[in-house]
């Protein structure tokens, strides 16, 4: 087993914000490399390319376009470097500018450290991470359209009740830990139904349980 910290950089231009976060992180994570503009930023992405960049949406610098300008710039790198916005806002336009931008994930400064870390780690194994309450924004995000919703119930029809309650609060961003809270069952059955869930929908990771659910209107 792989005990290494995933490295991150961390993009925000307030200093005691970012103290604060590096401070938060259990060693599950390290920080490699700061920035506080656009410029910085897509300069200290591309000389580290850690496998996270912890963004905030709104920057100075650049063309005005604050984190979504930083990932379009770095375009070259996203088959290794993963974006995970962190910001302040919750305003569905930011959320939907970053991620058709192409981060992976986003929450509010209003996680907590462990939960932050969490989101590192499932963003750097490759699923998308979404704070709950920006669900909604995710299915804009994805650009579906009425056009695109499944109207059979087959593959749903598969999975129990409990299977559903689980997936969709999978689908809309909650952490292990935060379902077990949620349903009132351990961390290990919520890893259980979620394996099965993934087994009968026949999906690979939760990015793509996300993207299921938004296309069926079910988040």
């Amino acid at each position: 087993m792989n005990d290494a910290p995933v490295d991150v950089v961390l993009v925000d231009d307030h200093l005691m914000f970012r103290a604060g976060v590096k401070a938060s992180l259990d060693a599950r994570v390290r920080v490699v490399g700061e920035a506080a503009t656009v410029d910085e930023a897509v300069q200290v992405v591309h000389a580290t390319r850690p496998p996270v960049v912890l963004l905030d949406v709104h920057l100075p610098g650049g063309d005005g376009g604050g984190g979504a300008e930083v990932i379009r710039a770095c375009q070259d790198l996203l088959a290794g470097t993963r974006f995970l916005a962190l910001s302040v806002s919750d305003a569905a336009e930011d959320v939907v500018a970053v991620i058709r931008a192409g981060a992976r994930g986003y929450v509010t400064k209003a996680i907590s450290g462990p939960d932050l870390c969490d989101a590192v780690l499932r963003v750097a194994g490759d699923d998308a991470v979404f704070s709950p309450r920006l669900a909604g924004f995710v299915l804009d995000a994805f650009g579906t359209a009425a056009g695109d919703v499944a109207t059979g119930d087959d593959e749903l029809d598969r999975l129990s009740a409990r299977e559903r309650e689980v997936m969709r609060l999978i689908a809309r961003g909650y952490s292990y830990r935060e379902v077990a809270g949620e349903l009132f069952i351990s961390i290990k059955t919520v890893e259980t139904h979620v394996s099965a869930v993934l087994r009968k929908l026949q999906l690979s990771s939760r990015h793509e349980l996300t993207r299921w659910a938004a296309a069926r209107r079910l988040l």
